[in-house]
């Protein structure tokens, strides 16, 4: 009965990593990138997103909700599962290792990004606009600290689709889940891409 719970849970966190939390940092990343045309483009972008009704309530239903049991249940996982060599070889056990370690580093990255931007906006009445990640990434080493951030979370989501891919059976064959492995790591790359020109574009 514990095997089965544990079962879907896996699957529920599985399920959340993708929709809606892979969805919002896709989202996230590309609504950032408006900061290449200019402050004006990505304040636009952000005080749109602002004036979503029921923007609280959206927030932790679809975001803060999802996000913190997949964070949580995450790090349970990354310390109690083992990787399989005689399943999926040496290549996919070192994105497993990855996708552990990112995981725990994104609880992290998460928690700080979220108390730089959306904290100072409930604590101090701060605006979260161009001037405000300009003035956090001014420092170097946390413009770095985002950056592999970035890297991170890309990966992260990258991989977690390829594992969502198995888990729910829709690559059940070698060659469908190495056709998977490019085809998420090709989106890895792109997204990647996507997310450190944003964050430089505050530079």
């Amino acid at each position: 009965m514990a095997k089965e719970k544990e079962f879907y849970w896996r699957r529920l966190h599985s399920l959340l990593g993708l929709i809606p939390v892979g969805l919002f940092v896709t989202m996230h990343l590309f609504i950032n990138f408006s900061a290449t045309n200019g402050a004006e483009s990505f304040n636009k972008a952000s005080k749109t997103m602002e004036s979503l009704p029921f923007l609280l309530i959206l927030e932790w239903v679809v975001i803060y909700i999802p996000l913190m049991f997949h964070a949580f249940y995450g790090v349970y996982i990354a310390f109690t599962a083992k990787p399989n060599v005689n399943r999926f070889g040496t290549v996919r056990n070192w994105f497993f290792t990855m996708q552990r370690l990112t995981g725990i580093f994104l609880v992290v990255f998460v928690a700080w990004h979220i108390w730089q931007t959306r904290l100072q906006k409930a604590i101090a009445d701060a605006e979260v606009n161009y001037d405000m990640m300009a003035d956090i990434v001014s420092n170097p080493a946390m413009l770095a600290f985002y950056i592999v951030g970035i890297l991170a979370a890309t990966f992260h989501l990258a991989n977690g689709i390829w594992s969502f891919l198995v888990s729910w059976g829709i690559t059940q064959s070698p060659k469908s889940q190495k056709v998977a492995t490019w085809v998420t790591m090709i989106f890895f790359v792109l997204l990647s891409v996507v997310g450190v020109m944003a964050i430089l574009a505050f530079v």
